[in-house]
């Protein structure tokens, strides 16, 4: 789908036709789509296309008309009433005369660009909107690692009354979407500061100003990502210690059952032998002896067993 934005005196509207200082966005564009803009506006098919690859690192590359960067941004879906976080690319594409993002998703970092939602926002200045895009980008990371913090909590909540395998899959989802924030902010990173040393894209003192608080924004997000990354691998780790005591504790139980269990067994199988000369064998109250003595020596081993500790 292909949509374009021009800034007017009532505010950002849609319109059919791309004049100088408007926004081409693309989202999850056809080939037909993605051939029709690199026709018109001679932009390479591969650098439209680099956006579209799941597998795209994050970089900056200059050509002769035109200036591609390629970051991750942050995506939300959710599956069977749970929340999934992932990252994803996402291309700008800065000319002298229009900017352009591709995208495979209709992004939260976009639609309060469509939305006219943005204080001080016009397409027509092209480098402003692109530090902005940046600066919601890194203010999306903060809010999504915020909710995964609070996700991680009730699930450690639940964790304290019921151990089950469900909570615990479900932090270890939580584990593997902040890894994948993490390493995304990196590459950010390294982009904003090739940015911050391109001489390609023209900005103000205001423009530049604005950059440096991307950066700020970029460095809390991925120190809150690396902070809730160790909180919620050491919770793992004590919940597994905690899974693995109360293992050994349950075996143990079992092991003394069983050892108890062992001596009323001895007993009656050496009774039990079919041959002559067995003791209380014509004794008429022999079987209730030999009941008492099974019963003395189960006790006396559980006392035994009791006093030397092996439960604490």
């Amino acid at each position: 789908m292909i949509r374009i934005f021009r800034s007017t005196d009532i505010g950002i509207q849609e319109t059919t036709e791309a004049v100088p200082g408007s926004w081409v966005a693309l989202t999850n564009p056809t080939f037909e789509e993605l051939e029709h803009v690199s026709k018109h506006f001679e932009i390479d098919l591969d650098d439209l296309k680099s956006a579209l690859d799941e597998e795209e690192r994050s970089r900056i590359q200059v050509e002769d008309n035109y200036t591609l960067m390629i970051l991750d941004i942050p995506a939300l879906e959710t599956h069977d009433n749970r929340e999934n976080f992932y990252t994803l690319p996402f291309g700008i594409i800065y000319t002298d005369k229009l900017i352009f993002t591709v995208c495979l998703i209709d992004t939260p970092v976009l639609t309060v660009f469509m939305d006219g939602r943005v204080r001080d926002f016009y397409t027509y200045e092209r480098t402003r909107f692109l530090y902005q895009m940046l600066y919601h980008n890194a203010t999306l990371y903060l809010k999504y690692l915020r909710i995964i913090d609070k996700q991680s909590e009730a699930v450690e909540a639940q964790l304290h009354i019921s151990q089950r395998n469900e909570e615990l899959l479900q932090m270890q989802v939580l584990e593997k979407s902040l890894v994948y924030f993490s390493t995304s902010l990196r590459g950010n990173e390294v982009v904003i500061e090739r940015l911050m040393r391109n001489k390609t894209i023209p900005s103000t003192e205001e423009e530049k100003e604005l950059l440096e608080d991307v950066i700020v924004e970029n460095k809390q997000a991925i120190e809150m990502a690396k902070i809730y990354s160790d909180i919620l691998a050491g919770t793992m780790e004590i919940f597994a210690s905690v899974i693995s005591n109360n293992l050994n504790i349950v075996m143990k139980f079992l092991s003394i059952i069983t050892i108890v269990l062992t001596v009323p067994t001895i007993i009656t199988g050496a009774f039990g032998m079919n041959v002559g000369g067995i003791p209380f064998g014509h004794n008429p109250h022999g079987f209730l002896v030999v009941s008492i003595i099974i019963l003395g020596l189960t006790l006396l081993t559980g006392i035994l067993i009791g006093k030397s500790r092996w439960m604490d």
